[in-house]
């Protein structure tokens, strides 16, 4: 399987692909969209899916331009899309994004999957940090977290009940997965499921 990160004004953006077929997926389209395309291009992928972990403004800034040229389908959670559309239109008031509103293609729901050639994607819900947050596990060790679980940290949240459901869905969801699994964040360093299970400050009270 191929990975590569693209680090754009302090978010990950992911391009993954079989090395097989040369289908690719893009998760979260940060911003400059023509560094996103032009690694793709390098890579000799066909995008087969735009993936977005949650609609954040900083996570969706080159959705627009790589969209209109791959083609590919906007994927998110369901409960996420008016996220999404609240972050295109403040992104509409900007010179270099002139979409209102992108529609999305498919909404993904818990247990889901993305396909592109060999590789597959599952579809983890991790409310908290946003209710439609999602992670996105690729057999069989490596999971894509967004803005959920960080190297020695976790996702914001903006009231005790979103924490408390941000804690859940990482408990549930991503600390119970195996613990060599390789995490790759929204923001900063890639971890590991142990280390962060071990000694996440944020965690290790739990």
């Amino acid at each position: 399987m191929i990975i590569r990160t693209l680090l754009l004004n302090m978010t990950n953006c992911y391009i993954i692909g079989c090395e097989e077929t040369k289908e690719g997926i893009i998760v979260d389209p940060a911003l400059d969209g023509q560094r996103i395309l032009k690694k793709v291009e390098e890579l000799g992928l066909r995008i087969k899916a735009i993936v977005l972990t949650h609609g954040h403004v900083d996570h969706v800034g080159a959705l627009q331009e790589v969209r209109e040229a791959t083609r590919a389908p906007v994927m998110l959670h369901a409960d996420e899309v008016a996220e999404m559309d609240e972050s295109i239109k403040e992104l509409s008031y900007s010179d270099t994004f002139r979409a209102s509103e992108i529609p999305v293609d498919r909404l993904l729901q818990d247990g889901g999957k993305i396909e592109a050639g060999k590789v597959t994607l599952e579809v983890i819900h991790t409310p908290g940090h946003t209710s439609g947050s999602i992670c996105l596990k690729a057999a069989p060790d490596i999971v894509f977290t967004g803005d959920t679980l960080f190297a020695g940290s976790i996702g914001s949240v903006g009231s005790q009940e979103e924490f408390e459901q941000l804690i859940s869905s990482i408990q549930t969801k991503l600390l119970v997965l195996p613990a060599g699994t390789k995490i790759y964040p929204g923001h900063g360093p890639g971890s590991i499921v142990d280390v962060e299970k071990r000694n996440n400050p944020m965690l290790m009270m739990l």
